[in-house]
């Protein structure tokens, strides 16, 4: 169950980001703190820069679809150096490594079932000045990851905190 007084964390991800992967230590470290108290909520700001970023928030929308989105988000930004390289057989093969259904995953690229959330998810970004990732949002406040993480997770707990009920 999820406790009502702590804030969302978004989280703010391009899934070929080298510092979003770095960031997933942060990220885990702070649902490890809170558990499942903690919704942490992934949002997709795909940089033009990565030429598979786009495709990859789209694979990840249909793990979500699968029930297995942070695994497969995670398992996907452990792979950040191989997407880029490889591109979107790195998707599959990443899908198919967690045992979800990879021609599906293939499919939900082609027919583009999730680029209106991954379009919607990207415009809100830009609109609430979001310029690069990791970014967090908690409790109202944009907290930018991409110049720097030092620091960071403390000051995610101590938004959390000041806002807890």
């Amino acid at each position: 169950m999820t406790d009502a007084s702590l804030p969302r964390l978004e989280y703010w991800c391009d899934l070929q980001c080298p510092d979003c992967r770095t960031a997933l230590d942060d990220v885990r470290a702070l649902r490890a703190q809170y558990g499942d108290a903690l919704t942490v909520e992934l949002r997709h700001f795909p940089l033009e820069k990565n030429k598979h970023a786009y495709a990859a928030a789209q694979a990840a929308e249909e793990a979500f679809a699968q029930g297995q989105g942070w695994p497969y988000v995670e398992a996907l930004l452990e792979r950040t150096a191989d997407l880029a390289r490889d591109g979107e057989k790195v998707l599959l093969a990443v899908a198919a490594g967690l045992g979800l259904d990879a021609d599906e995953i293939d499919t939900a690229l082609v027919d583009g079932r999730h680029t209106l959330l991954v379009d919607a998810d990207q415009a809100e970004g830009k609109a609430i000045g979001i310029k690069g990732t990791p970014t967090y949002v908690v409790a109202g406040q944009r907290l930018d990851g991409g110049q720097s993480q030092d620091g960071l997770r403390e000051r995610i707990v101590a938004l959390i905190d000041r806002h807890r009920g």
